[in-house]
């Protein structure tokens, strides 16, 4: 083999390093070691954490500090694939599950957190969820670039399914199906917040699924801030 040959093999194992890497990318957060090593993020421990003992978990937060991605979406793809890293103390399924992700509108959570879960249009498999896990992709009709669900492949053979929604189809389209995982990024209206509650209520689990809420409190004290202020209740404001 030539020196030129030897080169371009070279040149296509890096490569493809470099694809099967971009296609891991959950495996690059809270490392042991180095300047992002996981003792740096005690809060977010804390809320994994929480998770064996609430069914009901929020952080609320400053803007752009990473809460829809290491926090809400790195939790959910975890879940979703069942890929938990030996150090995870939070909650583990063992089998696939049903889970919403929601948020604002419907181009908001395309360019959040479809983005962050898959990846650029034309790149799916690059965000969150590991490239050889995402089986399939259902588009959204009447939003560009939308996918409306994601079959995940779980490490126990069997398939996760993920909705992605919006506030803005209102309360009626949280009506229906059980869900064992709820992911709220942005605070959600009142009502749709409860409609939540409601379908994780009769999954397996302890007493049912879990909701996790990701947002930066714009609106005040509202009432779904006030439920996880301490003390708070709906209603007191004073």
């Amino acid at each position: 083999m030539s020196k030129t040959d030897l080169l371009q093999e070279l040149s296509d194992l890096l490569g493809e390093k470099a694809r099967r890497k971009s296609r891991r990318k959950i495996d690059t957060y809270y490392p042991l070691e180095g300047p992002l090593r996981r003792e740096l993020y005690p809060k977010h421990m804390d809320f994994f954490r929480a998770g064996t003992e609430y069914r009901e978990r929020c952080i609320m937060a400053a803007n752009r500090i990473g809460k829809s991605e290491g926090i809400g979406g790195y939790e959910l793809t975890l879940h979703a694939t069942g890929l938990y890293p030996d150090w995870w103390e939070g909650y583990r399924f063992t089998s696939p599950i049903r889970a919403w992700i929601c948020g604002d509108t419907g181009k908001t959570v395309r360019d959040i957190n479809q983005f962050k879960l898959l990846g650029p249009i034309g790149q799916f498999g690059t965000g969150l969820i590991p490239g050889e896990c995402v089986i399939k992709t259902n588009m959204k009709p009447g939003v560009p670039d939308a996918v409306e669900t994601i079959q995940v492949k779980h490490i126990s053979g069997g398939e996760s399914t993920l909705i992605l929604k919006s506030y803005d189809q209102q309360r009626v389209a949280y009506q229906g199906t059980e869900q064992h995982v709820i992911w709220l990024d942005e605070e959600p209206p009142h009502d749709i917040y409860t409609e939540c509650v409601m379908r994780t209520a009769a999954t397996q689990w302890f007493p049912g699924g879990m909701i996790l809420c990701t947002f930066t409190p714009l609106k005040g004290i509202s009432d779904v801030v006030m439920m996880y202020l301490p003390g708070g209740r709906i209603g007191t404001y004073d």
